[in-house]
């Protein structure tokens, strides 16, 4: 059985309990079948799904996992900085308790190793769902090693080769690295190992202001550490509405974070125990001094050790394995889906193309990623929610747009729960009602874009959802309002002077 290099610290009951289910000491490799119907690499939630699906449906499955099952999300990324968030929430709901009328004691504090602990039992509350013997109790044979091709219909792992008729590549990302000299000698912290932190860092910088950097810092300075966000581009979140970046900048610096945009970090020193990073910006030189340095520049494919030639699989480092729009690759009988082989590198994305690499796979279907409305959330405070096109990128296309833009300003229950400073904005085809894109910043945007997702999943135009009844009050009501926005425009001054006309007359 093949070793892992990713592992859970501290090693308390709760990660010893989650290591054992994720990557079970004693595990013992069953033997091969002849033939599968399909072998899975990864057992991340884009592997997962399919080897349970398969099984599910007959197939006889084997699944290999070198690391640990469950992936990036369970272990290293969305559900411990979700339960990192809420406590931050929970915080700055208290430090901001004094506008709603509610007094709390002076010197109430975060207490950061609880909040770990907090965060380490919810995780190994949910291993299980993943766990091997899980995946084995529903038929499925489950091989813990390194796994890579040694011909284009078979995979070996632990010294025992798998033949199969089908294969999908569902190997997840790494955390990006930055070649920043004196980096990697002062030592730092990405999203596989800032989780493993058991006390507050009194100063913390954080290298590049997308997704993870963000919410990373914003939590972070929640809990009471001083934060610099240093950021290579003009503003955080580039891909991003500007519009929208700028409302969770303005919530981030509130929050206490230092942010520094277009700067460039020559070199890292380490200083006694101090980590000195030496920035630029517009010219001007100067040294940032923290205690950890977490990096957040994004996230790479993870497709090394693959052996991926022996299969006639084409690939490249930074973009992954090479696919068609039926997630096909360059061997006609492998798939590859999720992070490994996509730009855009969420888990709901990666359940998607599982289901789509089930049918096209095992049911000789014509499934297209391309098809898929794929909305996305940055989860800080507020949160950023988008789906479709960006009005940036419809001009690109030639897509003339219409925008109507509702502010939570104007929405009651955001004025009543003291959460305004967001917006629901809608890009339309010009001339028509057909919903092109959507973002959404407000507190719980995430949970506010699928009914904008919907709609374009659908076809429904922006004009019905103004017929659509929402719950009073709610912030979601903010989307009916800005379908009001469109309603309105289709009162021109002719249509307004025959209406004009027709109630004089009928009077």
């Amino acid at each position: 059985m093949g070793s892992h290099a990713l592992k859970h610290e501290p090693l308390d009951a709760y990660n010893l309990a989650l290591t054992e289910n994720l990557h079970p000491a004693g595990w013992i490799n069953p033997e091969p079948a002849d033939r599968y119907n399909i072998v899975v690499i990864g057992a991340g939630p884009a592997g997962l799904v399919i080897a349970a699906g398969a099984a599910m449906l007959g197939a006889k499955v084997a699944l290999v996992e070198r690391d640990l099952m469950g992936g990036d999300c369970l272990n290293f990324g969305c559900v411990p900085s979700k339960a990192l968030i809420r406590s931050a929430r929970a915080a700055a709901a208290v430090r901001d308790a004094g506008r709603f009328g509610v007094e709390v004691p002076a010197g109430v504090r975060v207490n950061f190793a609880a909040v770990m602990e907090r965060m380490r039992r919810l995780r190994a509350e949910l291993g299980p769902i993943d766990s091997a013997n899980r995946f084995r109790g529903l038929g499925v044979d489950v091989f813990i090693g390194d796994g890579r091709f040694v011909a284009p219909d078979c995979v070996e792992v632990d010294g025992k080769r798998l033949r199969f008729k089908k294969a999908a590549i569902a190997t997840g990302a790494r955390a990006a690295a930055i070649p920043i000299p004196g980096l990697a000698e002062a030592g730092y912290l990405t999203n596989e190992t800032v989780f493993s932190l058991t006390e507050l860092p009194r100063r913390m910088a954080v290298i590049g202001a997308g997704p993870i950097g963000c919410e990373l810092a914003q939590t972070f300075a929640r809990f009471g550490a001083q934060v610099t966000l240093l950021e290579a581009a003009p503003q955080i979140l580039i891909r991003e509405d500007r519009d929208a970046a700028e409302r969770v900048e303005r919530a981030i610096v509130r929050d206490g974070v230092e942010i520094v945009t277009g700067c460039k970090i020559s070199s890292v020193e380490l200083r006694g125990a101090e980590k000195i990073i030496a920035a630029e910006r517009d010219g001007v030189r100067r040294e940032i001094a923290a205690d950890q340095i977490l990096i957040g520049v994004g996230r790479v494919p993870a497709v090394e050790g693959l052996n991926l030639e022996a299969a006639m699989i084409e690939y490249d480092k930074q973009n992954g394995v090479k696919v068609d729009d039926c997630l096909r690759t360059t061997n006609p009988l492998v798939y590859a889906g999720g992070d490994a082989a996509s730009p855009y590198k969420f888990t709901h994305l990666a359940d998607a193309h599982a289901r789509i690499i089930l049918r096209n796979a095992l049911f000789f279907g014509r499934q297209r990623a391309s098809q898929l409305t794929i909305p996305w959330c940055t989860y800080t405070d507020p949160e950023i929610a988008h789906v479709g096109l960006y009005e940036a990128e419809a001009e690109e296309r030639g897509i003339a747009v219409a925008t109507y833009t509702q502010e939570l300003a104007e929405v009651d229950r955001a004025v009543l729960d003291g959460e305004t400073d967001g917006f629901v904005k809608v890009q339309v085809r010009r001339g028509s009602d057909s919903i092109v894109g959507a973002t959404v910043v407000a507190s719980h945007a995430g949970e506010i874009i699928s009914e904008l997702t919907t709609a374009i999943k659908a076809g429904v135009g922006l004009g019905s959802l103004a017929d659509v009844i929402h719950p009073y009050p709610t912030q979601a009501d903010a989307i009916r309002r800005a379908a009001g926005l469109y309603t309105r425009t289709r009162l021109t001054p002719l249509v307004a002077g025959l209406m004009k006309r027709w109630f004089a007359f009928s009077r």
